[in-house]
């Protein structure tokens, strides 16, 4: 086999060109199939591209959705922690205004 980047002859079982670092093998992020080109899946028919990009957006939402959660539970702890000092309005004024969450 020949590195389709700099025309080096390497065995067929090698994942990247010894010589320009080039990936010779590309294996699909949906079903593992290994190929010898990128872009989309010879097996499955899915767009690497477009795939990555999914589940990268995926987990930014779950992450962000996360921190959101964490945000609210410190402002309800603080506004605990300060009851005696402030007789509760603000804790008061959270738990009216703040928006009912479904599981």
């Amino acid at each position: 086999m020949r590195c389709s980047k700099c025309d080096t002859e390497v065995p067929d079982t090698t994942r990247f060109c010894p010589r320009c670092h080039a990936t010779l093998v590309f294996a699909c992020p949906s079903c593992k199939h290994e190929q010898r080109h990128g872009g989309s899946c010879d097996n499955c028919g899915v767009d690497f591209f477009k795939y990555i990009t999914a589940v990268v957006g995926a987990k930014k939402d779950r992450s962000e959705a996360a921190r959101e959660r964490m945000e609210e539970r410190a402002s309800l702890m603080k506004n605990i922690l300060l009851l005696p000092f402030n007789m509760g309005i603000p804790l008061l004024r959270q738990l009216l205004t703040s928006p009912k969450r479904r599981g």
